[in-house]
């Protein structure tokens, strides 16, 4: 017979993982954003939770991988938390979900088809908020060094002796 934790004996973790699984929607609290389909669960301090949900969702729309989780995009995104960008990304989102609005939506979130968010965003692409957000991901995603091996990139090659005698002629198309 296994023992089951009374809540006072469950770590946070146990308590978080155990509430996410059960929940069945997208939750929103003060300064905090969990989704019961993803892996991850982010604390907020300069945005609002709504706006970071929405800053990670075009992430994914910019920069769209499916095999890479939601947790990068949540890394990738994580410096816009901050009292310098925040009155820039706020002011953005706002617009992104103005547009959504002029297209029938409730807002960018409620966009159901990527195709139909890629449309919102590509009206909006020559915005500084815009530039500001794609240029950032492009280093804040694809610098992380635990999501270089779902694109097949083994990192850099100098330490074992070069690209020479590590990878460079197996290739096997040619």
């Amino acid at each position: 017979m296994t023992k089951t934790a009374s809540p006072r004996e469950m770590t946070r973790r146990q308590l978080l993982s155990g509430t996410v699984a059960a929940s069945a929607s997208f939750a929103i609290g003060t300064g905090f954003i969990a989704a019961p389909d993803a892996a991850w669960a982010l604390e907020v301090t300069h945005l609002k939770p709504e706006t970071m949900a929405t800053l990670v969702r075009m992430a994914r729309d910019i920069y769209p991988h499916d095999q890479v989780g939601d947790e990068y995009y949540v890394i990738a995104v994580r410096g816009y938390d901050s009292a310098e960008m925040a009155e820039m990304v706020e002011a953005g989102i706002s617009a992104l979900d103005a547009a959504a609005q002029g297209r029938g939506h409730a807002s960018y979130l409620d966009v159901g088809w990527e195709r139909d968010r890629v449309d919102i965003l590509r009206a909006m692409e020559e915005s500084h908020f815009f530039q500001t957000v794609r240029g950032g991901l492009v280093t804040g995603l694809y610098n992380q060094k635990a999501v270089w091996p779902i694109f097949g990139y083994e990192g850099e090659s100098f330490s074992e002796g070069g690209y020479l005698d590590r990878g460079f002629n197996d290739i096997n198309w040619l």
